[in-house]
């Protein structure tokens, strides 16, 4: 333990990437694993058969695509279907004589050209029905195309439709609206150092089943380019939350907390990302989102508290969010949490000496009573005192 004396401070939030010292003695920018918004930050390369996969889950693959890309591949799916059925219905006009004998009993009515033939796809499968275009008892292929076109127009029509909505209820928006605050901190509680951070919902709405979790990301570099990436779990106080007000996430740090040996200066020199989450169940839909965060170690505060942002009124608890990200300075050691244990339990007062005054008292001793040999002991004295 340092002999020297504590020494109190506060550390302002940086959005600078720490440098880390690599193997080779160089120092190196190291980019985060997790980003503020909760995506990774990866790039994924030579996946094996890649784009098999894609289309496999085809379904998801639409609901992470761009709205721009979704929008355009919706319509060249309508399009290019409309397309290829009215090739067909040209193609049987054509075989039937119906394009080079207006005279002949046609399969489809009004279909004598190219033009007329997309068009009376189009009608069929969008069911518009302008009354000039449509079947004839005359040929019966022509009424099983247009009966598979409409088969295939539902399975498209509900295809769109799901992705839709799928994407609109995608829980990457609802995750949007539950935020993290931008630094953690480092303060005192209970006589313990301890580590917070903050999460709040913008929305008015409830959660059921609020989870909040932590894991200390590490990862070393070599001179060879192997990246070794380690990951510990911290211990949350109270972890299930309902996220009705903004709360304050507390990590003790004591004895079996990755950050037991490290003081503000050892904290300043690692390179480790502190990957923080909250894992709910959102009571209007029911669907399970889950929200992220990262802090370096330049975005946790030593010495400050988060600013209290919730007054209680006469009819209900008032939030002020303009607040959820200011903090104030208090005292707090630079001293790692082992040795602010170890200095409390130096400086606390030892017990005063028990003078055995009877023999009722050293039996009590003997047998491990020592609260009931010193009552034995004062009780002695008081019959003393009064001889």
């Amino acid at each position: 333990m340092s002999s020297r004396a504590p020494q109190y401070s506060g550390v302002r939030c940086s959005d600078d990437v720490p440098s880390v010292l690599a193997e080779d003695g160089c120092y190196t920018k190291r980019k985060r694993y997790v980003k503020k918004d909760g995506s990774c930050n990866m790039e994924v390369r030579h996946v094996p058969e890649k784009w098999l996969l894609w289309v496999t889950d085809i379904f998801t693959t639409l609901v992470e695509i761009r709205w721009r890309v979704m929008f355009l591949t919706f319509a060249l799916s309508y399009i290019l279907s409309w397309l290829f059925f009215g090739v067909v219905f040209w193609i049987i006009a054509l075989t039937h004589g119906d394009i080079k004998d207006p005279t002949n009993e046609p399969c489809m009515y009004e279909v004598r050209s190219f033009t007329a033939a997309f068009l009376f796809s189009l009608e069929t499968q969008t069911t518009i029905g302008y009354g000039f275009r449509g079947m004839s008892e005359n040929c019966m292929i022509a009424i099983i195309v247009v009966t598979i076109q409409d088969v295939i127009s539902v399975f498209i029509d509900t295809f769109v439709i799901g992705i839709a909505v799928a994407k609109m209820a995608s829980a990457r928006k609802r995750a949007q609206t539950v935020g993290f605050s931008n630094c953690a901190v480092v303060n005192l509680r209970d006589g313990h150092l301890c580590l917070s951070w903050r999460v709040g919902d913008f929305r008015r709405n409830h959660m059921v089943d609020g989870m909040a979790q932590a894991q200390l990301v590490q990862h070393k570099e070599h001179a060879t380019g192997k990246v070794d990436v380690s990951y510990k779990d911290l211990k949350i106080e109270e972890s299930n939350i309902i996220l009705a007000t903004p709360t304050t996430i507390v990590h003790k740090i004591d004895s079996s907390s990755p950050l037991y040996k490290m003081s503000l200066q050892d904290l300043r020199k690692e390179s480790f990302e502190l990957v923080v989450s909250f894992t709910y169940t959102d009571d209007c839909t029911g669907t399970l989102h889950q929200t992220r965060t990262s802090y370096t170690p330049d975005e946790i505060l030593w010495g400050q508290h988060f600013q209290e942002m919730i007054r209680v009124t006469r009819k209900n608890y008032r939030v002020d969010y303009a607040l959820f990200n200011h903090t104030v300075k208090v005292l707090v050691p630079e001293l790692s949490a082992e040795e602010y244990d170890l200095k409390k339990c130096t400086e606390q007062p030892k017990h005063k000496p028990l003078h055995i005054r009877s023999p009722t008292a050293a039996v009590e001793l003997v047998n491990g009573n020592s609260l009931e040999a010193e009552k034995a002991s004062t009780s002695s004295a008081v019959q003393e005192n009064k001889l």
